[in-house]
């Protein structure tokens, strides 16, 4: 059981936070490419980790990432002009670059030298593999961007997607990471041959799987080990948590078709979801590029114009009782929202000294320790290894069936697909 000291630990990502410096140790997407604004257009906000930033692209196509406020007043940038490389307040027309050095200060006298030792905070940016980065690190140079399997495909091969959930970062996680709840909140119950027919049927007919969690240099690989009907006897499914805040699940049935999450701390409360799904064997089809792009599967729908959800919390998240009882477990349309209604419903931060944690939590109290640890090793001064970034994130999901009841950490031929190399000594039953 978590104390509620460590769940606070565990959830603050505010500056000079441990969980907050964590993650400020690493690159952070915070955009996808067709949602960045071209040169000299307004400037956009964004919220992360609980600052209060402004996104923008300068007069020489150089984006910026700086704080909303300007220093003088403060006064929103957000209403400035965005010109001639710079983003200038309306109130007194202090111009500030993308570097966050002010540039013109044309309320003072031409002989001040106010001006030099002005400057606004500001962050490193990067565009790399369709996204938008921020280093909001101290460590100088900034680390290497991180290389996930799935930035080697084409991007004809994938689609990507962002939207705002109102819960912290962890709780969506866990949500993503808890295996055995497939089997319920997911169900369906006017199409049983998913649940009879398919390796994705698998999870129906056993809601209770076995667990082997591996800890490795990235973060965990989480195996659950489910007994098949009519099949070879048993089927692993092994997910991923890489620090600090990415999942990928591995494939059913269509082992192409894959999915990569990052949960990214909005503020305590809230969080942005960018998921990346693609084929590793070709463009997709147009019925799965439109189930993607609809939000039926591993997207979520939005309001048009907007990251919010169409399903939330002030629609009770498109619940129709009718179809609960004859469709679906939870007559909520799209997987995305049914996750989310068990992960917001239980409140923003939930308190999870008041849990009654059983043996199908093994994972979700895996990646908790672990996230624990290297929060706590920040106090010390241990940067986790994924702080570098680089290639300790290719790796890739695996699912499977097996004869025997071989855990997967001990068959050398799927960690070997998987690409994992680097195992920790500490593993968790």
């Amino acid at each position: 059981m978590i104390t509620r000291e460590e769940n606070v630990l565990l959830t603050d990502t505010t500056v000079g936070s441990p969980m907050g410096e964590m993650i400020r140790s690493h690159w952070i997407p915070f955009a996808c490419e067709t949602e960045l604004p071209a040169p000299d257009e307004p400037p956009q906000r964004i919220k992360l980790l609980g600052e209060d930033l402004l996104v923008f692209r300068d007069s020489d196509g150089r984006l910026g990432m700086i704080d909303e406020f300007c220093p003088h007043r403060r006064a929103s940038l957000f209403y400035g002009r965005n010109e001639e490389a710079g983003i200038r307040c309306i109130y007194h027309g202090w111009k500030f670059d993308i570097n966050g050095s002010c540039v013109d200060m044309p309320s003072e006298p031409s002989s001040s030298s106010f001006r030099d030792t002005m400057t606004i905070k500001s962050y490193p940016v990067q565009e790399f593999a369709s996204l938008g980065w921020v280093y909001m690190g101290s460590a100088l140079p900034a680390p290497e961007l991180p290389k996930f399997e799935w930035m080697g495909h084409p991007a004809s091969h994938r689609h990507m997607s962002r939207w705002q959930q109102e819960c912290n970062f962890v709780q969506a996680m866990e949500g993503e990471l808890d295996e055995a709840h497939v089997a319920f909140l997911h169900r369906r119950l006017d199409n049983p041959q998913v649940s009879d027919e398919s390796l994705f049927g698998s999870y129906f007919q056993q809601g209770a799987p076995r667990w082997k969690i591996l800890e490795t240099d990235f973060g965990l690989a989480c195996g659950a080990r489910r007994q098949v009907q009519n099949e070879k006897p048993f089927f692993w499914r092994v997910d991923m948590y890489l620090m600090p805040f990415y999942t990928m699940i591995s494939p059913s049935d269509d082992q192409n078709s894959r999915v990569w999450r990052a949960w990214i701390p909005r503020d305590n409360e809230s969080c942005w979801t960018i998921c990346v799904t693609w084929r590793t064997d070709g463009p997709p089809d147009a019925m799965e590029l439109g189930l993607w792009q609809d939000g039926v599967v591993a997207h979520r729908r939005v309001i048009p114009g907007t990251t919010i959800p169409m399903e939330n919390k002030s629609n009770d998240y498109g619940l129709d009782r009718n179809a609960q009882r004859n469709h679906s477990f939870t007559g909520i349309h799209g997987i995305r929202a049914q996750d989310a209604v068990v992960t917001e419903s239980c409140g923003p931060i939930v308190d999870r000294s008041l849990e009654r944690l059983a043996s199908s939590d093994t994972s979700i109290v895996a990646m908790r320790n672990l996230m624990l640890r290297a929060a706590r090793g920040m106090v010390a001064g241990k940067l986790p290894r994924t702080s570098a970034g680089g290639n300790v994130y290719q790796v890739q999901t695996y699912s499977g069936l097996h004869d025997d009841m071989t855990d997967f950490d001990q068959m050398p031929h799927v960690l070997d697909i998987m690409g994992i190399q680097g195992i920790n000594e500490e593993q968790v039953e």
